[in-house]
């Protein structure tokens, strides 16, 4: 009997430290330090996936005004990467085995020297960037004018108090401006302290006004780029140029992955005809003004996604057609995609029963 009770003994007394350290890993920090428990680690897996024909909080994902928009149906849905930061050993160990989420260095998420709010601010405004140049790439496939308005206007930057919110930028140094990428390269003409003459319509009427130049604060600064870079400090936003406006109403969504979809979804609203034909399709992928698509990360996280809510067609960037492969892709249809004129004529020939083309 008292071997018993020795050894039970030595073994409750050996898990003490066991239990301690189960306890530390599931915390942030170690009690009564500031000692932080956090992984350098983050997991990345699937995200939500967005209709861009349907609603999101009472609104439509992207809402046409100044036009009857033409009736849609079936699903173009844009879809997500998520993202976990400043987990603990416990949590990180969870998602690696609980769930399909794949562990990455923080460096990959947040670079070295940048803080998690200006990554923030960066992927925000990539994000508008790609709500812009959805806009500006329908409105070229629809061939329709566009004008570019200002959306944002940096704290204490040049533009601020001089230029305001919503003002249409109509030309920079009698240049005339219809694309946002027009101004940045107007700007990058000039070094900072350099006074140019832009040209706003706002409130019904055109105002000239005299914008001196600054440096790129360091907080948005990339790695190339020195105090010798100018800086306006506004961030604008294609438009259609005259009564119609094209709104796109999602929050807390980042990057600017979605450029594709929000096409899509503006050329199906302002044409004749349904792109999707009634089915449910998911993609991803840039955009730029002139339409061409872009890489993307994450690829299979979005595959997946997309196949758990019942996609039938996946719509691929060119570029990640290999990694797109290696996704889980149950009655998943990977079609490869270069532009927006390609993923309209691929979708237009599934619609009339052709092959479109595939990721093979």
């Amino acid at each position: 009997m008292s071997f018993w009770n020795r050894r039970s003994r030595t073994v409750v007394i050996g898990a003490v430290p066991v239990v301690l350290l189960v306890s530390l890993i599931g915390l942030p920090t170690v009690p009564g330090t500031d000692v932080d428990l956090t992984v350098p680690y983050a997991a990345q897996g699937k995200g939500p996936t967005f209709n861009t024909l349907g609603e999101f909080n009472g609104k439509q994902v992207v809402e046409i005004k100044g036009e009857k928009p033409d009736e849609t149906s079936g699903n173009l849905n844009m879809t997500t990467v998520s993202v976990r930061t400043n987990m603990t050993l416990a949590q990180a160990l969870g998602r690696w085995m609980f769930s399909d989420d794949v562990l990455v260095p923080i460096e990959q998420i947040f670079p070295p020297g940048q803080s998690q709010e200006a990554v923030q601010e960066k992927n925000a405004v990539a994000f508008a960037s790609s709500e812009s140049n959805a806009t500006i790439s329908a409105m070229n496939y629809l061939k329709r004018p566009t004008e570019v308005m200002v959306m944002q206007i940096s704290d204490d930057s040049p533009a601020s108090g001089e230029i305001h919110i919503n003002d249409i930028v109509r030309k920079v140094d009698g240049v005339e401006i219809t694309k946002p990428d027009q101004l940045a390269e107007e700007v990058r003409k000039h070094q900072p302290g350099d006074k140019i003459p832009i040209t706003l319509f706002r409130q019904e009427r055109e105002i000239e006004k005299q914008v001196e130049l600054g440096t790129i604060p360091e907080s948005l600064r990339e790695k190339s780029q020195d105090d010798s870079v100018p800086f306006l400090g506004v961030t604008t936003v294609a438009q259609p140029a005259g009564d119609l406006t094209v709104e796109y109403n999602l929050t807390d969504v980042g990057g600017p992955s979605a450029g594709l979809m929000f096409s899509l979804a503006v050329v199906d609203k302002l044409s004749p005809g349904e792109l999707s034909g009634g089915r449910f399709v998911a993609g991803t992928g840039t955009i730029d003004a002139n339409g061409e698509v872009g890489p993307i990360g994450g690829i299979a996280h979005k595959i997946r996604a997309a196949a758990d809510e019942g996609a039938e067609v996946f719509l691929v960037p060119a570029d990640n057609c290999s990694e797109a492969k290696t996704a889980e892709r149950p009655e998943i249809k990977l079609v490869k995609v270069d532009s927006l004129e390609d993923a309209v004529g691929d979708l237009n020939a599934i619609n009339s029963g052709a092959e479109p083309s595939l990721c093979d």
